[in-house]
């Protein structure tokens, strides 16, 4: 499924969780004129207190914070496995914190002040893979594994599958009967682990495709 930006605001939340009264406004004032829903948060654990994990977004997520810091929350965060996507703000990066935080499941990396365009689309980016997910839909890493399952005829079937032709069509134009197709369609569905092809576009299978030896 194509998702314009704005249903993607519509049904995600941006959270923002820094003890910095005035970043933390201007962040929020910053996206909520950009159309995102925000909530924000003065620390780590009013955040893990109030916040619903079941709703898809993003979390804006300050390094250096009393009490409990950027990092020990996401070591809390993967503790109660909350998969909500992080993008990390810090006014002191350096190499060794950059990779600490992206190993502990960070997605991006920004250094105070911020480019408010990059921002911009880092968090429309993880809002739309979040949304996604949330509806069992396969996106980014896990798209480019499951692609790699699938054999050439598979692959063949697939994309005719995505320009919604039917079996009896597929069938016809590659030549097979309807049981062969049927059991393809079966071990596509099997080893992408969903039906829901509405996520799945051409230019992805093509890209995965592109990128496999031959």
């Amino acid at each position: 499924m194509t998702r314009t930006l704005k249903d993607i605001q519509q049904h995600t939340l941006v959270r923002i969780v820094d003890d910095n009264e005035d970043l933390r406004e201007t962040c929020e004032m910053m996206l909520t004129y950009a159309g995102w829903q925000v909530r924000t948060y003065a620390g780590a654990w009013s955040f893990l207190m109030d916040d619903a994990p079941s709703v898809p977004g993003c979390l804006i997520l300050d390094i250096s914070m009393p009490d409990m810091t950027g990092t020990e929350l996401q070591m809390e965060m993967r503790r109660r496995r909350y998969s909500l996507p992080i993008i990390i703000l810090t006014g002191h990066a350096n190499v060794d914190l950059a990779v600490t935080t992206l190993k502990a499941g960070a997605a991006e990396f920004f250094e105070k002040p911020v480019d408010e365009d990059r921002l911009m689309k880092a968090i429309a980016k993880l809002c739309r893979e979040s949304l996604a997910k949330s509806c069992g839909e396969l996106t980014g890493r896990d798209l480019e594994k499951a692609f790699d399952l699938l054999t050439e005829r598979e692959r063949e079937i697939l994309e005719l599958m995505i320009q919604d032709v039917s079996s009896q069509q597929i069938a016809e134009r590659l030549g097979l009967s309807d049981r062969t197709i049927y059991a393809h369609r079966n071990a596509i569905y099997r080893k992408l682990g969903t039906k829901n092809l509405s996520n799945i576009s051409l230019e992805d299978l093509v890209s995965s495709s592109c990128s496999l030896p031959r």
